[in-house]
């Protein structure tokens, strides 16, 4: 496929890492001289350098016969542009524009059209890391929480802990423990090395264990891997920017929220469009802010401000005066493996959340959501399968036949409103949503052939 992507900030140069390794033609503009020169010494790519929505640019980019165009700029008007041309000038099939204003995404419905600005896919990141945060808070004691299929089933990663009813049995006896759960363990990481779970597979202390099951059982299978959390009720959000606004009007009616923010301004204007939330003018790392505030007794402290450093530092000053748990927001990709894991219990990295829902549409077959793992080294994959046993290599076999990948695993089948957690005699139909594990993403290029139609299928 050959991608033109705009803009080689953090989700830009994260994406093209991601697919210049799944033989893809990539080209990457932006008008950072030195940020491309960077990326072309890492990545098998081309770069141009200008301005992103100039028609020459584009040219110079390939945008004549280029598939897709992603623009990810950090300039909404600058994508928007790039779109409008794109589409007037090269009639580029496919249009993806990050917009983080909620000026331009709360009349996305008739802003974005091909009459009026011709995006075809809109990404919020700010949206995006806000629900996945929620995700977070409602599911105490995961380190992620995916959603497929509209939600009716979810992929939750947790760690396993000393004194877990599983931790030091094979993963057979899950089912006799919880006969009534329908669930599958879809892959463990160990020191992060991963493996491919089977039923003599032991889960020990400290793994990170990803499961699959339907989101009215997550609770119950938690259970089995890790002592059980209490809900959490009392939050302190540090940062009163996008994502801490929206996180905060999101949790207020159900949780007791307290919102700091430095700007005298900006907490004006935050507790005039927030009802319930207490806004608090403050700096996160004053630590008698956060002894009058009763950080003792918080259950989440969310560092959320767009200063890495400052979040990291506050994060761990939260946790040390006696925060529950801390989740910070960390924009630099490297900080992340570093700090998660100690006094920071959940480390969250825009770029990564940012990159599924991009995935999502530069898969082939008919691929309708893509999840980033680990940091980008594994990934999630709900596909649909199309055809008959004739024109498909999936459809009207079992699981058990099916050559997937080495690395591959296949979780769960969601059959019109029905879960089907996999088993090996279990046989996919037409139409089935299949969701897909994969720890070796060099072998995603086989994945997408399997839920390819072949020609015979009409």
């Amino acid at each position: 496929m050959k991608i033109i992507m705009l803009g080689a900030g953090q989700v830009g140069a994260t994406l093209a890492e991601n697919l210049a390794s799944e033989d893809n033609d990539i080209t990457v503009v932006d008008t950072d001289a030195e940020r491309l020169r960077n990326l072309q010494d890492r990545l098998d790519i081309r770069t141009v350098t200008g301005m992103a929505s100039l028609p020459d640019i584009l040219a110079q980019a390939g945008a004549e016969d280029a598939d897709l165009l992603i623009a990810v700029t950090s300039s909404d008007e600058v994508n928007m542009a790039a779109c409008q041309v794109a589409y007037t000038l090269f009639r580029t099939p496919t249009k993806i524009a990050r917009i983080r204003s909620p000026q331009y995404t709360q009349h996305s419905e008739k802003l974005f059209t091909p009459e009026a600005v011709p995006v075809d896919v809109l990404i919020s990141p700010e949206q995006l890391v806000t629900n996945y945060i929620k995700r977070l808070i409602e599911t105490p004691g995961a380190l992620q929480v995916l959603d497929f299929a509209d939600g009716k089933l979810q992929l939750v990663a947790v760690k396993a802990y000393h004194g877990g009813p599983l931790v030091g049995q094979e993963l057979r006896f899950l089912k006799q423990h919880m006969p009534s759960v329908q669930t599958r363990v879809a892959a463990i990481f160990r020191k992060d090395r991963p493996i491919i779970p089977e039923g003599s597979t032991v889960i020990e202390a400290d793994d990170e264990v990803f499961f699959i099951a339907g989101r009215t059982d997550i609770r119950a299978v938690m259970s089995e891997l890790r002592s059980k959390e209490r809900a959490y009720k009392r939050i302190i959000i540090a940062g009163g920017g996008n994502i801490g606004y929206r996180l905060a009007l999101g949790l207020e009616s159900r949780y007791s929220v307290k919102l700091l923010e430095r700007n005298e301004v900006r907490c004006q204007w935050l507790s005039e469009n927030l009802n319930h939330a207490v806004v608090l003018r403050g700096d996160a790392s004053d630590q008698d802010l956060l002894l009058d505030e009763n950080i003792e007794d918080t259950d989440i402290f969310l560092a959320l401000t767009n200063d890495d450093e400052a979040n990291i530092m506050a994060s761990m000053l939260a946790k040390r005066l006696g925060s529950r748990k801390v989740m910070t927001l960390i924009n630099n990709s490297a900080y992340v493996d570093l700090v998660q894991g100690g006094e920071i219990d959940v480390a969250i990295s825009p770029s990564q959340t940012t990159i599924g829902s991009l995935l999502t549409h530069v898969r082939r077959g008919d691929i309708v959501n893509v999840h980033s793992l680990r940091r980008g080294a594994a990934e999630a994959i709900e596909a649909i399968a199309h055809g008959d046993r004739k024109s498909s290599k999936v459809v009207g076999r079992a699981i058990e036949d099916i050559d997937l990948p080495e690395g591959c695993t296949i979780g769960a089948i969601v059959r019109n409103e029905e879960v089907l957690i996999a088993r090996d005699d279990l046989t996919i139909e037409s139409d089935d949503h299949v969701i897909l594990f994969l720890i070796d993403k060099r072998r995603i290029t086989d994945v997408e052939r399997l839920f390819q139609v072949g020609l015979t299928f009409f």
